[in-house]
């Protein structure tokens, strides 16, 4: 019969140890990632953190020292013993680095043990409340903090090395020709605000309803999508989790963009002409490698966005997360507080561009304050429960469209009357507002876009000289 044993190296243990109390500068090459909960001896675990406590408070971690804080300790000859032992053998340690990754690397197994232990404990005893996928969700997340809560990485580099990587990437950007140094949204206002999306942004786009902001969020889905399928030397990909709307719907609305056919007609089906179809069954050809995902999963939690985005990035090489929307997702406790619920996403949603190093976008519903004033243009107070949202968020953009407002401001009988009100109307027809609020790292500003309802197709804006909106593909 086999007898499991967790996984351990009381040799290393020791080894470090006496090499911390031989030289406290030794500590400095681990200490940031080591902790007394690492070491599997218990002996071991009190000694360091006594070792840690003793140099945080000004003083030597010597043999003395040490041994000074175990006086009331009943076994206070065999602690003496045992200090003299392995301060004896680490007199000429050197490899201090080595032995704490050799212990951090034990301790994670002996974790990794414990979690499909309880694993397979809560799976066996789970509840008729409790489905399989909230026990696969659990498990994904205890193993997501193992992984967050230490990491024996160095990722502290100087400033000259730091700059001297930077400037290497612009000589790259200059000689490649490539304007856009993040992921291209397509429009060209927009790309050369932003330099297109950054890697480990979190964007922010929010709008009343009936703004077009879902619309304008998987056309630039699609675009980046579009863009990478274009580069041969870039195999990334898009996700969108789409939290309200169903795959079908979200797919109708790519191929009203991409047939110029307006949803409603592509919904009903039957009453599209043969010229029509063949322009639908065409848009098979045109997305095919299309590198472009939708989870249409309804009100996950953010710990489940996370756990997918980490797999899918894995799979398909992210290079773009799109939620759609924030306030749709939950946290992966209960809350009675909904603004610290949404400080969790928001945040979960910032975690997540950071550990995958790539842009995400999330939409965000505004507060009906908008709908109270006469200036209907958002305002970042406008955010609903915007709690942690505008503090998290590296940009945040608003959409809106004054045509909306306009064409309910007055009477259908006084639409045609009243030449001002035409005049107004003409001017703002099929345009869309996209308000840069805020910019962490570059210029606020407004820009224009074209958009078409119908189509929920939005493209880069040109005005004619009579103020006439038309699109510039």
């Amino acid at each position: 019969m086999s007898v499991n044993i967790a996984p351990f190296n009381s040799e290393a243990e020791e080894a470090i140890l006496g090499a911390f109390i031989n030289n406290n500068e030794n500590i400095n090459k681990v200490g940031d990632y080591l902790l007394p909960e690492h070491f599997y001896v218990e002996i071991n675990k009190k000694i360091y953190a006594l070792i840690q406590k003793l140099i945080s408070n000004g003083h030597p971690a010597t043999y003395l020292t040490v041994k000074s804080c175990f006086r009331d300790e009943s076994n206070m000859g065999q602690i003496e013993e045992y200090l003299v032992d392995i301060t004896s053998k680490a007199q000429l340690l050197s490899d201090v680095i080595s032995l704490g990754r050799i212990i951090y690397d034990s301790y994670i197994k002996r974790q990794l043990i414990q979690i499909s232990q309880d694993v397979a404990v809560r799976a066996s005893k789970s509840s008729i409340n409790e489905s399989g996928q909230e026990c696969l969700e659990e498990a994904e997340q205890m193993l997501f903090n193992l992984a967050s809560r230490g990491n024996t990485e160095n990722r502290c580099i100087s400033l000259s090395r730091a700059v001297f990587n930077t400037v290497e990437h612009i000589k790259i950007l200059k000689h490649s020709g490539i304007s856009v140094a993040g992921v291209s949204t397509g429009f060209i206002a927009l790309d050369r605000i932003t330099g297109g999306l950054q890697n480990s942004d979190l964007i922010i786009l929010a709008a009343r309803p009936s703004m077009g902001k879902t619309a304008l969020a998987v056309n630039i889905g699609y675009n980046a999508a579009k863009s990478f399928s274009r580069d041969p030397k870039n195999d990334k990909s898009v996700v969108i989790f789409s939290l309200e709307m169903s795959t079908e719907q979200v797919v109708t609305r790519i191929i009203s963009t991409l047939t110029n056919i307006a949803s409603s007609e592509l919904r009903k089906g039957s009453f599209l002409n043969g010229e029509e179809m063949s322009r639908v069954t065409s848009v098979t050809a045109t997305v095919k490698d299309i590198p472009l995902f939708i989870d249409d999963t309804a009100s996950p939690t953010i710990s489940a966005i996370r756990t997918k985005a980490r797999r899918m990035s894995r799979q398909y090489n992210l290079g773009l997360i799109v939620v759609d929307y924030l306030q749709l997702v939950r946290g992966s406790t209960e809350y009675s507080n909904r603004v610290n619920e949404i400080g969790e996403i928001s945040q979960g949603l910032k975690a997540i561009a950071k550990e995958l190093n790539i842009p995400v976008i999330a939409l965000s519903q505004l507060s009906r304050a908008v709908e109270s004033r006469d200036d209907k243009r958002p305002q970042l107070s406008d955010l609903r429960e915007s709690g942690n949202i505008e503090q998290d968020a590296d940009v945040v953009m608003f959409l809106y469209r004054e045509e909306y407002y306009l064409s309910r401001s007055l009477g259908p009988e006084a639409h045609t009357e009243n030449t001002d009100y035409q005049k107004k109307l003409s001017f703002v027809k099929n345009t869309a507002d996209l308000i840069i609020s805020k910019h962490r790292n570059g210029p606020t500003d407004t820009i224009q876009l074209f958009f078409d309802g119908a189509t929920t197709r939005f493209e880069n804006l040109a005005k004619d000289l009579e103020g006439n909106a038309s699109y510039d593909r």
